[in-house]
């Protein structure tokens, strides 16, 4: 996946947790510990991993270090 790809994707996981934020409202305990059936399991690995990965990408192009 592009680092533009990642990013696009990151931007509607974003859209589609404000949506649902906006209709039903989000508990932090939904937030944070989503039972299984929740919209929201596994949505912030998913999006920190995504984010990580575009950070990664981003040191790659510039031969920087973490």
């Amino acid at each position: 996946m592009t680092k533009q790809e990642k990013i696009k994707k990151m931007i509607e996981m974003q859209k589609k947790f404000i949506e649902k934020e906006q209709v039903s409202g989000v508990s932090m305990e939904e937030y944070f510990l989503p039972d299984k059936k929740s919209e929201l399991k596994g949505y912030r690995d998913d999006y920190i991993k995504l984010a990580m990965e575009v950070v990664e990408d981003a040191h790659k192009k510039v031969g920087s270090h973490r």
